[in-house]
């Protein structure tokens, strides 16, 4: 069975129909692949999300007045613990999966994934994806911001500016009752026109009751619809653009840090929306 035919939108045996379940039906019965019930989140998970953005948002304010030459990316680790604990949180990255730190540090070729450490201090000229998760109550966010360090070469700066750009652009292209494949194609148009290359091993994400849930959103161009997007999704944009190849790998040492194959610079900003029946509403950045 593709994709295309899975039939996400169930209804319980008996159950009256509602506007909503006739109009998404009226979208699966021509097979086109629809949301399940469970990623349409309620007004009261929307609302717990929402105050988990905040203390995310805030982190990430934080980070962004003390970040500078000198720093190592542990310092900004424990920045992010201890803002996060004392607004009553949890750093979601600690400990997901094996993962040792608080917060992400990707620098220049790193793409993501990079973990804190005492031994890489911070540079001038250095650009630097912080990625902060929070878990308030139960509820994730998540978003990144690019960090340049004093001043850099003007390839690098163009770079930190059109990713965030291919962010923005994306995040336009996804309108309720549209489609998901929308988001990738209009931000691999943006990048390619600035001569960047989007990244294609990593996407953004469903997000809210979960660190990662469905669905899955690329930021390439796939050719194909992607799944409607229904008001009350919750998911992260999240474009990682590179000014050399699209292929990365990760760091055998580790088995964490992704690395631009060629080594040349990197850079990603991520924000997590909910689509209302409006737009895309950011709920932290």
């Amino acid at each position: 069975m593709t994709s295309r035919q899975k039939r996400n939108w169930t209804i319980k045996h008996g159950e009256p129909l509602t506007e909503l379940d006739k109009k998404i039906l009226s979208y699966q019965n021509k097979g086109i692949l629809v949301p399940r019930r469970d990623m349409i989140k309620t007004p009261e998970q929307i609302e717990g999300i929402r105050r988990s953005g905040v203390v995310n948002t805030g982190v990430l304010d934080l980070v962004e007045q003390e970040i500078r030459a000198g720093m190592t990316t542990a310092d900004i680790d424990k920045l992010v613990y201890d803002y996060t604990v004392s607004h009553g949180a949890i750093p979601a990255p600690l400990n997901y999966e094996g993962f040792p730190k608080s917060v992400c540090t990707s620098v220049n070729e790193v793409v993501c994934h990079g973990i804190p450490s005492e031994f890489e201090v911070l540079e001038e000229g250095d650009i630097v994806n912080v990625d902060v998760s929070t878990i308030l109550d139960g509820y994730y966010s998540d978003a990144s911001r690019m960090f340049i360090i004093g001043q850099t070469t003007p390839e690098k700066e163009k770079l930190v500016r059109v990713t965030k750009e291919c962010l923005e652009i994306g995040a336009q292209a996804a309108r309720p009752w549209g489609f998901l494949g929308e988001v990738g194609k209009a931000i691999e148009h943006h990048a390619k026109r600035n001569g960047f290359s989007v990244v294609r091993d990593l996407c953004g994400h469903g997000v809210g009751l979960e660190f990662h849930e469905d669905p899955e959103v690329d930021h390439y161009n796939t050719h194909e619809r992607g799944m409607l997007l229904v008001p009350g999704m919750v998911f992260t944009i999240e474009p990682m653009i590179n000014m050399g190849t699209w292929r990365v790998f990760v760091d055998e040492e580790d088995g964490w840090t992704v690395v631009t194959e060629d080594e040349k610079p990197s850079a990603q900003w991520e924000h997590t929306f909910l689509v209302t029946e409006d737009g895309l509403e950011v709920l932290t950045h």
